[in-house]
């Protein structure tokens, strides 16, 4: 009995049976992993209509595949599928479906192969058919791997510069400018101050909840947890000299920087923008301010912008803090240093400049953004420009065209968006603005943990240069290469506007 019992194991496969749009379909058991709720994603621009986005299923960067779309099926899967099947064929992915069924063992010779029999539907590839005894339908068997072959045709990739040679091929490319220094600049009581950005290892919002330290100083606000490492948090009004802000407005980002070897973070009421301030526009503290005891003595420089009608007080992280403060926190670093001594030595790093536009983040290495600030409330929209440029503004006497990044990915117009800023890029061909929906962070992450991106489409290979998995936030940002930003034949038709403008200059 036992024998026959494992000859008819034997002879029968395991199907996962489930449903999209009243239909019922199988997948091969082994190919199964799990089976979730549809998960939060984040949208791939340029991606095939089947690809819904990338989702984090525990630290992995997931592709969530619309079944109703590769099947060729009307309707939004966004709003009727249920569950999501985590499956491996050579890659995972995750299919979005209406409801699971059951776990279903069925016996060979009941799977019905032969394609004539099938009854396959137009953009149905199925790999067989049975009868479920459970429901008295034919349940169709999927060929996932031929459907995800032709949505996501793979293409040969071109070979690529690394990002470093062609940054520095764009800069030796481009005309040579005066001498300059990146700066980032943030708010404090109404006040603009700014940090150099070598001195900035990233910016971040605000924490909600902070842990508070008993008998600490005013401007200690506690701290919280950075990448597995406490960060102190401290109040740059406090140390400034300003009085507490009367009520958050949720705006208030944290920029955190070094200190004698110590990581702390300066809350600030607001981020402003990241600029390349001309040595020429930096001007020493006057003595009689550098003499004083109070908060200008916190001062380094000053940075007169837009003809000196803007004055941003550039700040050095070693004067903000008292001498007995800094001696803490060396010997704080030092602690850290030797009880961090045993592990393997400090993963590189890379940083990037993270942009929204809609629910989702991009990043863009930061050494290929030249400056942020806000989008110029004129902006000049000339004939004959090529459809995707929203027109070319004047920055500080030079022309520079300007791209709606809402516009490029097929996103909807967005109405309302006072926070909107121009991202200037600078490419090995191109320098540029892209108006985004608003300024994130500036991040800082080990360069192992920027995973690969979804080896889909040659589009989005080429697009998408790698994926940060913000576990402990539940984010995603994709990072961008800045260079495919425009096709091809996108980046001729801008070459040959800037040459048609440098003519008319």
């Amino acid at each position: 009995m036992r024998d026959q019992r494992a000859v008819a194991e034997a002879a029968s496969r395991r199907f996962l049976t489930f449903r999209l749009d009243g239909s019922l379909y199988a997948l091969p058991s082994e190919h199964v992993l799990e089976v979730i709720l549809v998960p939060a994603v984040a949208r791939v621009p340029h991606s095939p209509t089947a690809l819904l986005g990338v989702a984090n299923l525990r630290g992995m960067v997931l592709p969530l595949v619309d079944l109703r779309a590769l099947l060729g099926l009307h309707g939004d899967s966004a709003a009727t599928a249920t569950k999501a099947i985590v499956f491996d064929v050579g890659q995972q992915l995750a299919l979005a479906v209406d409801s699971v069924d059951s776990l279903v063992a069925v016996a060979e010779d009941a799977i019905e192969t032969r394609e004539s029999e099938l009854s396959a539907r137009e953009g149905e590839l199925l790999s067989g058919a049975f009868r479920s005894a459970r429901h008295d339908e034919v349940a169709k068997v999927l060929a996932i791997e031929r459907l995800l072959g032709a949505a996501f045709t793979q293409q040969p990739r071109a070979k690529r510069q690394s990002r470093g040679r062609a940054v520095a091929q764009g800069k030796g490319s481009a005309a040579t400018s005066a001498p300059s220094k990146m700066l980032v600049t943030f708010e404090v009581a109404q006040q603009e101050f700014a940090l150099e950005l070598d001195a900035v290892q990233e910016i971040l919002p605000a924490p909600a909840a902070v842990t508070l330290v008993p008998r600490a100083e005013t401007l200690v606000l506690g701290v919280t947890s950075l990448r597995d490492r406490l960060l102190p948090l401290l109040s740059l009004r406090g140390l400034l000299g300003f009085p507490p802000a009367p009520v958050s407005d949720g705006r208030e980002k944290v920029v955190v920087t070094n200190v004698r070897g110590a990581q702390v973070g300066l809350v600030a009421d607001r981020a402003r923008t990241i600029l390349a301030a001309a040595d020429s526009s930096i001007d020493s503290l006057p003595p009689v301010l550098a003499a004083r005891t109070g908060g200008e003595s916190r001062l380094k420089a000053i940075y007169r912008g837009d003809g000196g009608r803007r004055l941003v007080s550039i700040l050095s992280p070693e004067q903000l803090f008292r001498e007995d403060v800094m001696r803490r926190l060396g010997e704080g670093a030092r602690n850290e240093t030797s009880r961090g001594a045993a592990d393997s030595t400090r993963r590189a790093e890379q940083t990037f400049l993270v942009f929204r536009l809609g629910k989702d983040e991009f990043g863009l290495p930061i050494d290929v953004v030249d400056e942020v600030g806000e989008v110029p409330p004129k902006i000049a929209r000339l004939p004959k420009t090529p459809k995707f440029l929203e027109g070319v503004v004047n920055l500080r006497g030079d022309v520079l065209p300007v791209v709606d990044q809402r516009r490029r990915f097929d996103m909807p117009a967005a109405e309302g968006l006072e926070r909107r800023r121009l991202v200037v890029v600078r490419t090995e061909r191109h320098r540029a603005g892209l108006i985004v929906d608003g300024v994130s962070d500036v991040l800082r992450v080990p360069k192992d943990s920027v995973e690969p991106p979804p080896d889909l489409t040659e589009r989005i290979a080429r697009l998408v240069r790698g994926v940060i998995n913000l576990d402990e936030s539940e984010r995603i940002v994709l990072v961008l290469d800045p260079s495919e930003l425009l096709t091809p034949a996108e980046q001729e038709r801008l070459d040959a506007f800037q040459r048609a403008s440098r003519e008319d200059a």
